[in-house]
C-alpha cells in the first residue's frame, strides 16, 4: 500500500445519533485503529437539513450568529444563522426556529405551528447586507405553507371579514385576501436558494399534509384539514398573483414551506446535497482520494432521490472512486443503488432497542469501520 492512501469521509448525520462530523469522527478513529498510514479527509455532509448551515459556514470561512424568535408554538427559542466569509451569502437552517425537535412529542401540531420564526431569521440576514439567501428546509415542525415566514416579513393574511390570521396551519381554512404591500422591500433584490430533499407536491396524498403531518403530530382527520386549507391557501395565491404553485414538485417541502419561499421570495428549489457540494468542495477532495465514504442513519430506495449518500457517490463515481456507505438501518428496494455505492454497511452489532442503537451509533460506526479498514488491509 502506498503511504498517503487517502480516503475522503463525507457522511452525513445519523439523525438523533450523531452529527456528520461527528460520523466523520467515528470513522477515522475505526480506521486509524486498523491502520495509521491512512490520510483521512473529513468533509461532512448535509442534504438540506439540520446543520446544513453550520456545515457551510465552517467549510467557507462564515460567522454564525444567534437570534430570539418565535418558535413553533409561538414561544421564544434561540436560533441561528450564518453569514458567509463573503458578506453577501446568508445560511439558515429552518429547523433552527421552526424545527420538530424544539416541539415535545405531547404538544405537537401542525395545526398551530408556525414559520415565523424562520421568517425573523431571513429578516436577520437581510439586515447583515446580504444579496444571495440558502435555506436549508428540512426538519420542520410546520405545516403552514410558509405563512409565518411571509408575516414575520411583513406580509399580512385576511379572512373575508378583514380579520388578520393567527399563526399555524389551521388558520389557512380562513383565508381570503394576502397583501404583500409592507412586504421587506429587500427581497426585491434577494436571491434565494431553497435546500431540500423531497419533490412533494403542496396537496393531494403525496402532498405536505398527508405525508410529513403524522410526523408532527396530525391526526388523520388533521391531515384532511391541512390538505384542505394548503389548497386553499394555493387558490388565493393563484387568484391574487397568478401563480399555480399546487404541483409544483417541491412544493410541500417542510409543510409548504417551500411553496411560501417560491412564491413569495421568488425563490428556487434546489437539491440539498447539490447545495453542499458546491460550497463544501467536495469535488476537489474526491479528486484526490482513492477512496470515498459515507452514509446517513437509514439507506433504502429513498436514498437514491437526492439523499447525500448518492449525491456524494455521484461525485465519487464522476472520478472512478470506489465507493462505501455506512447506515443505522437498510431498508428495501436498494439494488438500483449499487450502480453508484459498491458496498453498503450496516453499523448494527446485533438486535436492540431503538433506544441503545442511537446511544451507541458512534461506537457502532466505529468498529465497522475499522473492521472495514482491516478488510481493506489485506488486498493493499
Amino acid at each position: 500500500m502506498k503511504k498517503d492512501f487517502v480516503i475522503v469521509l463525507a457522511p452525513d448525520s445519523f439523525k438523533e445519533s450523531m452529527t456528520a462530523r461527528e460520523a466523520c469522527e467515528a470513522m477515522e478513529r475505526g480506521i486509524k485503529k486498523a491502520n495509521k498510514r491512512i490520510t483521512c479527509i473529513q468533509v461532512p455532509m448535509a442534504d438540506g437539513g439540520e446543520s446544513t448551515m453550520e456545515l457551510l459556514v465552517h467549510a467557507n470561512g462564515g460567522e454564525i450568529y444567534t437570534e430570539n424568535v418565535v418558535g413553533p408554538l409561538g414561544r421564544e427559542v434561540k436560533a441561528s444563522y450564518g453569514i458567509l466569509e463573503d458578506g453577501k451569502t446568508g445560511i439558515i437552517d429552518m429547523a433552527s426556529a421552526s424545527g420538530i425537535q424544539l416541539v415535545p412529542k405531547e404538544e405537537r401540531n401542525p395545526l398551530i405551528t408556525t414559520t415565523y420564526g424562520t421568517g425573523q431569521l431571513i429578516k436577520a440576514c437581510l439586515n447583515h447586507g446580504i444579496n444571495k439567501l440558502i435555506v436549508g428546509i428540512g426538519g420542520s415542525a410546520t405545516n403552514d405553507g410558509g405563512a409565518g415566514v411571509v408575516q414575520a416579513l411583513g406580509g399580512e393574511f385576511f379572512d373575508k371579514d378583514g380579520n388578520e390570521l393567527g399563526f399555524g396551519g389551521g388558520e389557512l381554512g380562513r383565508l381570503a385576501r394576502i397583501d404583500i404591500t409592507n412586504l421587506d422591500s429587500r427581497i426585491k433584490d434577494l436571491t434565494v436558494e431553497i435546500a431540500c430533499d423531497v419533490n412533494n407536491p403542496l396537496c393531494g396524498e403525496q402532498g405536505a399534509s398527508y405525508v410529513f403531518g403524522p410526523q408532527k403530530g396530525a391526526t388523520i382527520e388533521i391531515a384532511q384539514q391541512l390538505d384542505k386549507n394548503l389548497r386553499k391557501y394555493s387558490d388565493v395565491i393563484k387568484e391574487e398573483f397568478n401563480i399555480d404553485i399546487l404541483n409544483v414538485p417541491g412544493a410541500g417541502a417542510a409543510g409548504g414551506l417551500g411553496a411560501g419561499l417560491m412564491v413569495f421570495l421568488n425563490g428556487t428549489l434546489k437539491k440539498g446535497i447539490d447545495i453542499v457540494i458546491r460550497y463544501s468542495s467536495l469535488e476537489e477532495r474526491v479528486k484526490e482520494a482513492d477512496m470515498v465514504w459515507t452514509g446517513e442513519g437509514c439507506i433504502d430506495f429513498q436514498t437514491e432521490f437526492g439523499k447525500t449518500p448518492i449525491g456524494v457517490a455521484s461525485v465519487a463515481k464522476k472520478y472512478n472512486k470506489p465507493v462505501v456507505a455506512f447506515a443505522g438501518k437498510i431498508g428495501n428496494n436498494i439494488d438500483s443503488l449499487y450502480e453508484k455505492i459498491d458496498s453498503i454497511f450496516c453499523i448494527m452489532q446485533g438486535v436492540t432497542t431503538l433506544e441503545d442503537a442511537l446511544a451507541n451509533g458512534k461506537q457502532n460506526l466505529e468498529r465497522t469501520s475499522e473492521n472495514i479498514m482491516r478488510l481493506l488491509n489485506l488486498v493493499m
